[in-house]
């Protein structure tokens, strides 16, 4: 399922917000992370219909995701 690309932009905006918020970084660091992130890949791409999740679990998929980086 392919979703409006302008809602979709909002919805970037929001995670990258919520996450900059729940990790405590700037908004400008939390988009870089975001945008080279697996889980922004497959909100694109239309995934699982990944951008149809809560902006908060979004955002903790990428706390997730960088933290397995991280190890």
């Amino acid at each position: 399922m392919n979703a409006n690309p302008i809602l979709l932009q909002k919805k970037y905006s929001r995670v990258v917000e919520c996450f900059a918020k729940r990790q405590g970084i700037s908004l400008d660091a939390a988009l870089a992370l975001f945008y080279h992130s697996q889980t922004y890949q497959l909100m694109r791409d239309g995934v699982s219909d990944m951008h149809c999740m809560s902006d908060a679990y979004l955002a903790e998929e990428l706390e997730l995701e960088y933290r397995k980086r991280s190890c």
